[in-house]
């Protein structure tokens, strides 16, 4: 179904194309040497809106209004209509026939496409819904077993016993929180029309919040900082920039083994602040490099071990919400080993 923006677009196209072909064939019109080339310039003027606007009108039109013009501005007698001349009627025919196969053959191509795309939307959402099931089953099974285990079993277990099994039900929980406000923030930012609200929110503040809440997660992982001595103040929804920093920490420590340094480094440069997050462990897969931030993995990607895999859920949330912030969250393969993810965002006073 056509917008009016799209009307609009597609009328101020057209109109702009039969302009610049009536101003062309003005030129021809003072070299008789090329004025049999003016039909010619109004084809494909045709073919040109017929080929970038949606549907048949503008091009049927283009074509009508073509004829019109070679008739009336370039043929004798000129400033008059005169369709008894052969060459105006086979124009109309050239030009009409012009308009309608390439309105018919961009018409098919683009309800072909659309088609295309709505069939990858529907097996990116059930390669989701399998990688969530996967991701979710491993943490329930290991709370309804514990549960189960300290129900039927309280009073033989050891009080050790009893506090490692509670222990490790409350880490499958907030394992479980954590991935259902990854998901819920998927559903939030993922859209190209949704605008977050920003607000001045202090570098050093930011990072402060970020190390102290994956510190209590990953007590035992060191994170390296580097951040700039300024002041620094960024127009951002600073609890989604946190939960992507946070998101890119967990992943490092998740999944990066062989890991000896984890790195968050801040710069600033050009108007923009740079946030990366690198490490020295194993590195990226070459073949998951390309869809590191679709929103799922593969079933071949699964781990092995039936373990948790958040990765390519995580990963999700974080491209949106950098893209929601009009940036582009990029990764790689370090040279020295080991992987990096970086964005960056506008500082204050800078055009958002």
């Amino acid at each position: 179904m056509k917008t009016p923006e799209t009307l609009i677009r597609d009328g101020l196209y057209s109109f702009l194309v039969m302009a610049v072909a009536f101003a062309v064939n003005l030129l021809f019109q003072i070299q008789p040497q090329i004025r049999s080339l003016i039909p010619m310039i109004f084809v494909l003027g045709t073919f040109l809106i017929s080929l970038k606007t949606q549907g048949y009108l503008w091009g049927v039109l283009a074509s009508i209004l073509g004829v019109f013009a070679v008739n009336y501005a370039f043929t004798l007698p000129y400033f008059a209509f005169n369709f008894s001349l052969p060459e105006s009627v086979f124009s109309a025919l050239v030009m009409f026939t012009v308009a309608l196969s390439t309105s018919a053959l961009t018409t098919k191509v683009k309800e072909q496409e659309k088609m295309r795309s709505e069939s990858e939307k529907e097996k990116m959402r059930a390669n989701l819904l399998r990688a969530i099931s996967h991701d979710l089953r491993t943490p329930l099974t290991s709370i309804y077993g514990s549960a189960s285990v300290l129900l039927e079993n309280y009073d033989d277990l050891p009080r050790e016993r009893q506090f490692k099994m509670l222990e490790e039900m409350r880490k499958d929980s907030e394992w479980l929180i954590r991935m259902v406000e990854n998901l819920l923030s998927v559903t939030r930012i993922d859209g190209e029309k949704v605008q977050v609200i920003k607000t001045p929110t202090v570098l050093e503040e930011l990072i402060d919040s970020t190390l102290v809440k994956f510190r209590k997660r990953y007590p035992e992982q060191q994170v390296t900082v580097s951040i700039p001595p300024d002041f620094i103040s960024i127009p951002m929804d600073g609890m989604l920039i946190e939960q992507v920093l946070i998101n890119l920490l967990e992943n490092a420590a998740l999944h990066a083994r062989g890991m000896t340094e984890l790195t968050l480094i801040v710069r600033t440069g050009e108007g923009r602040v740079v946030f990366e997050v690198s490490d020295n462990g194993c590195g990226i897969p070459r073949e998951r490099l390309e869809h590191l931030f679709a929103g799922y993995l593969e079933h071949t990607h699964a781990p092995a071990d039936s373990g948790r895999s958040n990765m390519g859920i995580g990963l999700s949330v974080c491209a949106t919400i950098v893209r929601a912030h009009g940036g582009v969250l990029q990764a790689e393969n370090r040279p020295e080993g080991g992987a990096r993810f970086w964005f960056s965002l506008e500082m204050e006073g800078e055009d958002t």
